[in-house]
């Protein structure tokens, strides 16, 4: 029998932190991960962390994507990323961060400091970020098959 399992039926939500309000660089992930097969949940700029935290309960995400252009990306990532993990239901969602996390560009330290706080990868604006996500995106499993979509399909 062959696989059932897909990408397609995983959703990812896509943000950005507080203070942020860009967003050419939400509409380019989106489109690059629904072009992976992903469902995405676009929150949009200046996301308030209650929101997030709320949506992503709701929505139980396969990952989600927390994305910075203003440059306060670690600063507001280390305080996200505590309240995202002190909730039960996302402690073991995978939780990416990437963009301009610092003023002064890309920085090891803080990018151990991220990680130690609970995000699962980061992703600094020196590297290629389709290239990276795309990764990051391989290396988890693939969500089981709803039985009523294969159902529905035949």
């Amino acid at each position: 029998m062959a696989d059932q399992r897909t990408r397609a039926r995983q959703t990812v939500i896509v943000t950005t932190v507080a203070s942020d309000s860009h967003t050419w660089n939400l509409v380019f992930i989106q489109l690059l991960l629904e072009e992976m097969g992903y469902a995405v949940v676009n929150l949009g700029p200046c996301v308030p962390d209650e929101v997030l935290v709320e949506r992503c309960v709701e929505v139980r995400p396969a990952f989600v994507v927390v994305s910075s252009v203003n440059g306060h990306g670690a600063q507001d990532g280390l305080r996200v990323i505590g309240k995202l993990r002190a909730v039960s239901e996302l402690a073991d969602t995978p939780i990416v961060i990437g963009g301009k996390l610092g003023v002064k560009g890309a920085d090891g330290a803080s990018a151990q400091q991220l990680r130690a706080a609970g995000f699962d990868e980061v992703f600094h604006d020196d590297t290629d970020p389709a290239s990276a996500l795309r990764l990051f995106a391989a290396s988890l499993p693939l969500a089981e098959p709803d039985l009523d979509l294969v159902q529905s399909a035949r």
